[in-house]
């Protein structure tokens, strides 16, 4: 099996799957292959001796994961099915159902989402603004993510914004542990208060681990790696058995706590770290990786790399100028239009295609021009990173009572179940009710029964409190002892018959159609989940495999962990719109890097960043602020410049570049200038410009000509 797992590996591939005694960093550039390393590594694994349940492999998304899993069990077949291939935060919620009794959490702990946190926010800090209680939920997470409590956090704070801020966390903090809820961030810190303080639990699960693969760890924070630390470091720094593979150069997530310190510390912490680096890139033409190569050049380097490729030289990079936005969008679709007529200038498969087309921008706002210019010309396309099927509030609703059937201690869900639909309680009953809980330290659900709730609440509205608990611990009881696809689709579908939920979803529309779409959704997001309970589909952690029967009830714990319904998204012939963020891990034929421009990539430079003073400072102070700012400004431009090298690097066969002389700032149009980036690329300006629409008006002016010819030629024939 050693020389089939080296088949198709070049030889640093084959030196980092073959490596198994100790700590190894693969540098994979992008690419490189790093899927296949991780998945022949975990076949190497197996056959060395490591018990498959013994080998975790962690991604960063559920679709990172699914396919890793995917590609594992095709290689090595059933004896892959039992190594743990799942999100950081899915082995956060393993740890946490197993031990986490440690910490005060029940098994049956709740997951919060983002709009439950905002909510909760708003309550422990006494405000009614959405978007205060968000910034707040985005500064907790951010001092979750660095390892920091309410307390540590007001201890650190150096302005009465950060102290305001960590006394909401603190209060934040209180009703978590009420409702027996987590948020995301929790996932990967209460695993590692975990293991710190709990000898025994750290004990058994470094025994379980018998070897860690970390995919896109330059996208780690703080927390992650501590926790990476203790999960391995059983047996001293020497002895550990993990394969970190990341990139420094695709290092984009800095805005949510990633951290490239990760890669500093692994040869500082790890004395014998085995360093491979991954240069051959596999995807990209050599035009398009020089001028990757170039742009991210001026970066310093942790791990000096430089990608090559024995694709061959490919088309030139293109630079497109353009107006404004809706004239870039123009010259974009004109682009596709031109590609798809004629091909690129170069043997082999022209990749024609909807689906080999990808516009890639910076920001979220910047896609409205080209989703217009592409209505307009009648091509089909889809926006990546919009709204999650999990977002939406139909499929909210019903996951609320799956919550609450898991935990009745969880607030948030219970008030949205007993609102949704609506029957009879109203806002005045349940703030009564929120008062007598949170007077006698009982959830809102544990209040209903007690045996002095009805001297606050009586009469009708008591009743139906009372009659809404028993349903529910009905439904739990019914759901734990539900197995299987058929039977739990039936469940499912007479439950929402007896709540009237159709009926409530069509009340709440005026348009029929939009109607019809939401209970679509429910329909598909049923589907989807009875699909589970029989084992049709797998589980999102990683733990339970295809075949496995399991009930409702397990099933709905683990919906908390799921970002998308991939099923929904197969095979779509379709141009990409994407943000950079969001095409990392991808790859298309055709890419269109759009408005790169000074101020939106890189976005919002300071030339001359002024230190900003809460009062009078001296000469010094002002001097170090000066010199951090400065500091500050310089990080940001090299994740920026970073982000431009993910951009190129998603492109196979051609790439073009736009820029636009003016764009919208606010209601205005403002100047604009071409991004640093676009001279960075080194690319030769006499032969890269050029005008999609002059080409394509020529193709077309081409192909009338031909047809004229013909017409001309059958005429003489005649």
């Amino acid at each position: 099996m050693s020389h089939s797992l080296n088949n198709g590996l070049n030889l640093a591939q084959q030196e980092a799957v073959n490596y198994l005694h100790g700590p190894c960093l693969v540098l994979a550039g992008a690419g490189s292959g790093k899927t296949r390393v991780i998945t022949h590594k975990i076949g190497r694994l197996i056959q060395s001796g490591v018990p498959a349940k013994r080998i975790f492999a962690i991604t960063f998304t559920n679709k990172a994961a699914a396919e890793m899993r995917e590609r594992a069990r095709s290689l090595i077949g059933k004896a892959a099915k039992d190594a743990v291939i799942c999100t950081f935060h899915a082995l956060g919620v393993r740890l946490l159902r197993e031990d986490g009794a440690a910490l005060g959490l029940k098994p049956q702990f709740s997951i919060l989402d983002s709009d439950d946190v905002t909510s909760i926010l708003k309550d422990a800090g006494g405000s009614v603004d959405a978007a205060t209680a968000r910034s707040w939920q985005w500064t907790i997470s951010l001092w979750k993510n660095q390892g920091l409590n309410a307390a540590s956090a007001l201890a650190a704070a150096s302005n009465d914004v950060d102290r305001i801020i960590a006394r909401v966390m603190a209060h934040y903090e209180e009703r978590l542990a009420a409702y027996q809820s987590v948020d995301f961030d929790d996932l990967i810190g209460l695993p590692l208060k975990l293991l710190q303080n709990h000898e025994h639990v750290r004990q058994k699960w470094q025994a379980l681990a018998g070897h860690f693969l970390v995919d896109e760890y330059q996208d780690t924070n703080a927390t992650q790696y501590e926790l990476l630390k203790l999960l391995v470091g059983g047996n001293g720094p020497e002895q550990a058995r993990f394969t970190a593979v990341g990139d420094d150069d695709q290092s984009i997530y800095g805005w949510r706590g990633a951290t490239l310190d990760n890669l500093k510390k692994l040869p500082v912490d790890f004395p014998n770290l085995k360093v491979i680096k991954l240069e051959q890139n596999y995807r990209s033409t050599s035009a398009i990786l020089r001028a990757a190569n170039n742009v991210i050049g001026p970066n310093p380097k942790l791990f000096p790399k430089n990608l090559w490729s024995d694709l061959g030289e490919g088309e030139p990079v293109r630079v497109v100028d353009a107006d404004t936005e809706e004239h870039e969008a123009e010259r974009a679709v004109a682009r596709i239009q031109s590609l798809r007529a004629s091909g690129l200038n170069q043997p082999g498969k022209q990749f024609k295609d909807w689906r080999d087309f990808a516009v890639l921008y910076r920001a979220n706002h910047q896609a409205k021009p080209f989703e217009k210019a592409l209505r307009k010309a009648q091509i089909p396309y889809k926006v990546s990173g919009g709204t999650s099927f999990f977002d939406r509030a139909e499929v909210k609703d019903l996951c609320a009572w799956f919550r609450l059937w898991i935990n009745n201690n969880d607030d948030p869900a219970f008030l949205r179940a007993v609102t949704t639909p609506k029957r009879g309680i109203g806002h005045q009953t349940l703030a009564h009710l929120g008062d007598f809980s949170s007077k006698y330290k009982l959830s809102m659900f544990g209040a209903l029964f007690s045996s002095s709730l009805s001297s606050v609440i009586s009469g009708k509205a008591l009743g139906s409190l009372h009659e809404f608990g028993r349903e529910v611990n009905d439904l739990e009881f019914r759901a734990r002892h539900t197995l299987g696809a058929e039977a739990a689709k039936t469940f499912l579908l007479d439950w929402l018959k007896d709540i009237g939920y159709e009926q409530y979803l069509y009340d709440g529309e005026d348009s029929e159609q939009v109607a019809n779409a939401r209970w679509g959704n429910v329909l598909d997001f049923i589907d989807w989940m009875s699909g589970r309970c029989g084992g049709q589909i797998e589980d999102a952690t990683g733990v339970n495999a295809v075949g496995e029967v399991k009930s409702l009830l397990e099933v709905a714990q683990t919906v908390s962990l799921i970002s998308t319904i991939s099923e929904q998204e197969k095979d779509q012939d379709v141009v990409t719109l994407s943000t950079l963020h969001a095409s990392k891990g991808l790859e298309w034929p055709h890419v269109m890097l759009v408005g790169v421009t000074e101020g939106m990539l890189p976005f919002k430079l300071r030339d001359n960043p002024e230190a900003e003073s809460a009062g009078p400072a001296s000469a010094a102070q002002k001097a170090l602020a000066q010199e951090a700012a400065s500091e500050t400004l310089t990080t940001h431009l090299q994740e920026e410049r970073r982000l431009m090298y993910v951009g190129i690097t998603r492109a196979q066969r051609s790439l073009a570049v736009s820029w636009t002389r003016k764009r919208k700032k606010g209601r205005e149009m403002v100047a604009a200038q071409p991004s640093r980036f676009i001279a960075e690329m080194g690319l030769d300006q006499a032969t890269v410009r050029e005008d999609p629409r002059a080409k394509l008006k020529a193709l077309r002016a081409e192909f009338a000509q031909k047809a004229a010819d013909g017409a001309a030629a059958r005429a003489i024939t005649r």
